[in-house]
Formats: structure tokens, sequence, C-alpha cells
């Protein structure tokens, strides 16, 4: 497995991933994104966007579902990457209760506080909070 910002991903590699995958955010994953690479094809992709508190919101986590196993390494990748960008904490949004279990398990925490939350609300699913340093 294989972490890298989209810049250093081939085209053929990223086309061939976002063709699988219409329906995720390209502007900003091409911004602000990293793609991860299995068995030299792009099975997974996340966005970790900095937020004015100094943290970061890890949006968009995609992995196929050939490859959901490793989803808890690439989780704990995510968190050494934060750590790397001096975020304080790691927000990130559930809308699955199998998500939320393992949010759990690698102890991120309930978010209560909404106010640090950007952008619109989402109505739906729940926020989790990670302390990273």
């Amino acid at each position: 497995m294989k972490v890298m910002p989209v810049k250093h991903a081939t085209y053929e590699q990223l086309d061939e991933f976002l063709s699988r995958n219409e329906r995720l955010d390209k502007p900003l994953l091409f911004d602000k994104g990293f793609v991860v690479e299995i068995g030299g094809q792009i099975e997974a992709s996340f966005i970790l966007d900095e937020l004015d508190s100094g943290g970061c919101w890890l949006k968009q986590l995609y992995i196929t579902q050939s490859h959901a196993a490793k989803l808890p390494i690439l989780l704990e990748t995510i968190l050494q990457i934060a750590r790397k960008q001096e975020a304080g904490t790691v927000y990130v949004h559930s809308h699955q209760p199998v998500v939320d279990i393992l949010l759990e398990s690698l102890d991120f925490q309930p978010e209560k506080n909404k106010q640090i939350i950007p952008e619109r609300p989402i109505k739906s699913g729940c926020w989790w909070s990670y302390q990273v340093s």
C-alpha cells in the first residue's frame, strides 16, 4: 500500500480510478487529496483539508470494496500524515455505523463542539475527532 499526494500519481492511474468513482469531488481531490496505490492501481483516496482551528477535516475517504479490510491501516496512515502536517486534531464525519465502530476502536471521540466543524451543517451521521498531538 503506497499513499501519495494526487500530484504524484500517473494520469493513467488517476483516469482509471476516477472513471470508476464519478461521485468524488475531483477539483478538491486534485487540490488537497491523496490516493492509495495497491497492486499498481489506485484503490482509495481521501482529502485532509486544513481548518482555521489548526486541525484538519478528513473528507471524502473512499476505498474500493475489494480492499475495505485495509481501512484500519489506511486510517492509521492518515493520522500519521496529519501528525507530520502538525494538525492538532483530525475531524471525521461518519454516516455509517460500521465506520463509527472502526473510528471508536481507533480512539476517535464523538465530537460535541459543533462550532469547530466548518461549512454547512450535515444533518445525518456523527462527527468524530482524534487528538493528533
